[in-house]
């Protein structure tokens, strides 16, 4: 039973931190603040000076690729998403391509007649709804069949699209203002057979269709980079003068039909960027056309399979980076970064030495890697060096990877 003592001395500490309560949960608003406020000052300390570059003012809407996720976000995402686009100077947003064969964008009546997936939302709608929210302009990607990349015949991707082209302007075009011009996401490297007759039609009814639309094409550059994943050799990536003759033929018969170019970068050296961009650039100007710089990725293990210098680099970079950033609390582990699929030539070797060395050095610290499984979507990227039926088996990843 509670007596008058114990109740009082009960009451007198509720009411004493009732009282206390509002200055505490003042003193975390007060914290909080300044913790935004120390967080708008925080500045990264950067090597290259600010403001010296290209500002990036167009980017890509990757909703449907090769071999990633997509359609995951909801529109609360994008709509976040937009506005930091807009935030930091992006005024153009492209749709990489509304439909990659069976997946597609919008409830297209054609193309869900061959038998494609129907979207769980209209993400065309949305993209021209959100652009003309932020005020930019949303570029709409034509439908990739897939048929080019198994066949090398283009003639599938002119016939769906009339289609397509068609379709997306009386859905889209005609009623959102953001609609602003068109991406013909086929993209080709060199001169390849029906390229120029292909990109012509396509670029040709996108502008009829639209009154004149601005068209666009974004190709890579056939390096040694692009052709590793082949039976090629490194060596046989083309020269910078083979891909001036090459893109000047094919600029020379679609320059009246697409108005602008975006070469992707990651397919050469770093060290080639120059000579091959500098050739784009003079090409582009020669035939009236805009140019716009596309940035992608990538290392010695790539390009020649010997991983010996990965282990040799490495050894190197694991001490700078211990004795630089190991004292840090936050410094928890290492990621050892050479991907690979199956039971690589050296594979063992390399990622023991590498790990020990992370271990040693860092008393102990765990270790992981991240590897990829060489299924059909792996082999598939390979250029037609290798069929979907020489994917690896259950079993067979299973054997190499227990080794």
């Amino acid at each position: 039973m509670t007596d008058r003592r114990s109740f009082l001395k009960k009451t007198a500490l509720a009411t004493a931190a009732a009282a206390a309560a509002p200055s505490l949960l003042g003193a975390m608003g007060r914290n909080e603040k300044r913790s935004a406020a120390e967080n708008d000052r925080l500045q990264s300390t950067l090597i290259v000076p600010k403001e010296n570059g290209l500002r990036i003012t167009g980017t890509f809407l990757d909703e449907i690729s090769h071999d990633i996720p997509h359609q995951n976000w909801g529109e609360k995402e994008w709509d976040r998403d937009f506005a930091y686009m807009k935030a930091i100077g992006i005024d153009t947003v492209i749709d990489i391509r509304c439909g990659y064969r069976k997946f597609i964008t919008y409830p297209s009546p054609y193309l869900l007649k061959k038998g494609c997936y129907m979207p769980s939302v209209d993400l065309i709608d949305m993209f021209c709804r959100l652009a003309q929210k932020y005020d930019m302009k949303f570029y709409l990607g034509l439908y990739d069949s897939g048929v080019y990349w198994d066949t090398k015949d283009m003639s599938h991707e002119i016939e769906d699209n009339k289609f397509v082209i068609d379709e997306v302007w009386k859905m889209y075009g005609e009623k959102y203002s953001s609609f602003g011009g068109w991406y013909i996401s086929t993209e080709i490297s060199r001169n390849t057979i029906g390229a120029v007759e292909a990109f012509h039609a396509m670029g040709k009814q996108c502008k009829d269709v639209s009154g004149g639309l601005p068209t666009f094409i974004s190709p890579w550059i056939d390096g040694k980079k692009a052709i590793m994943g082949t039976n090629a050799k490194v060596k046989d990536g083309v020269s910078v003068e083979q891909h001036e003759r090459e893109w000047n033929e094919i600029f020379d018969g679609i320059h009246d039909v697409v108005d602008a170019v975006a070469f992707q970068d990651g397919h050469i050296d770093y060290d080639e960027l120059d000579a091959f961009f500098s050739v784009n650039k003079k090409l582009a100007d020669k035939y009236g056309m805009k140019f716009y710089y596309g940035l992608y990725d990538s290392g010695v293990y790539w390009d020649t399979g010997n991983m010996m210098y990965e282990t040799e680099v490495n050894k190197f970079v694991i001490d700078e980076v211990w004795a630089k950033y190991g004292h840090h609390k936050s410094f928890q582990g290492w990621y050892l970064s050479t991907e690979i699929s199956r039971a690589t030539k050296g594979a063992i070797d390399c990622f023991y030495t590498m790990g020990k060395m992370c271990k040693d050095i860092s008393g102990g610290l765990p270790t992981f890697i991240s590897p990829w499984i060489d299924g059909k979507k792996a082999v598939s990227a390979a250029g037609g060096s290798l069929t979907k039926e020489e994917a690896v088996s259950v079993q067979k990843h299973e054997e190499e990877w227990n080794e």
